[in-house]
């Protein structure tokens, strides 16, 4: 494992916010970046040859544009943060394939919510997929909240929730902000909602395990201001409404109603796409650093 943050780009205005939240990221903590932009142009050119009308691109297109592109970039970079390495390289691949592979031996793979082949209001297939498949924790990066806004840590009662918790409280004490951590308890639903059982209440040997993970948190984080909130609530709508009053929602990729084989849990799609801030999705074996 190395200690690189893996920075999608394709130029898009998504990217280079994303760039941006990377290389502060990076400046913070001392690490490399590594700025990959995927030429997927070749691997499809062979079908798209094969329509009535091609745009043909010329040979000199990945001399004069992409790698003007990258320079740009890494010039930029270099000039806004100055301490950071910053390196650059194309790769002739599918961008959430390479996202993917680079994972296996990165710190963070940061990526923009949309880039420039996403459908307009739709969250970018690249994001979606990488969020999914990759084994390091994956930030995808979207609207810029007030600095001093906390980190919320959503956790439930998976084997995920203390690396989510560890993730939110580095990056919160990191930002030297609040940590809130939200732990819920899906409401009762369906033929027992209007009985005695539904009392949209938790019992304290209900909250045990939570406060304990919390307890452990505040111990070795010491100097972190940590909220802890536990309610009888939808976690999706719980969460998305945190969302607006954070600067980063730190979530596990899959929750403990996730189906088996499936690497993204419906919380964690629905964040992806309702999410009013920055968004890390931690996966079952997050990079330790």
């Amino acid at each position: 494992m190395n200690n690189t943050i893996v920075i999608g780009y394709d130029g898009s205005p998504d990217a280079h916010t994303a760039l941006t939240w990377a290389l502060d990221e990076a400046a913070r903590t001392a690490a490399p970046a590594e700025i990959v932009y995927a030429d997927e142009w070749p691997l499809w050119a062979p079908a798209a040859s094969m329509a009535p009308t091609v745009a043909i691109r010329p040979d000199s297109y990945v001399e004069h544009v992409i790698t003007g592109m990258l320079d740009t970039a890494v010039t930029t970079a270099k000039e806004t943060h100055p301490t950071v390495h910053v390196t650059a390289t194309t790769v002739r691949a599918y961008a959430s394939a390479t996202l993917i592979g680079r994972s296996t031996e990165a710190r963070l793979v940061v990526v923009g919510a949309r880039g420039h082949s996403a459908v307009a209001g739709l969250l970018g297939s690249v994001s979606s997929a990488v969020s999914a498949h990759a084994r390091c924790p994956v930030v995808v990066v979207r609207g810029e909240p007030a600095g001093t806004a906390p980190v919320v840590a959503g956790i439930d009662g998976s084997a995920l929730a203390p690396a989510v918790l560890r993730f939110a409280a580095q990056q919160a004490t990191a930002r030297n902000v609040p940590l809130r951590v939200i732990r819920t308890w899906t409401p009762v639903t369906g033929l027992w909602e209007e009985t005695p059982m539904a009392t949209r209440t938790v019992t304290a040997e209900e909250r045990e395990p939570f406060d304990t993970l919390v307890t452990g948190i505040r111990d070795t984080f010491p100097g972190l201001m940590i909220e802890a909130e536990g309610s009888v609530e939808h976690p999706a709508a719980a969460l998305a409404l945190a969302s607006t009053t954070a600067q980063l929602l730190v979530v596990g990729s899959r929750g403990r109603g996730a189906v088996r084989g499936m690497l993204l849990g419906s919380v964690s799609q629905h964040l992806l796409r309702h999410s009013a801030c920055t968004i890390a999705v931690v996966h079952k074996t997050p990079v330790e650093h």
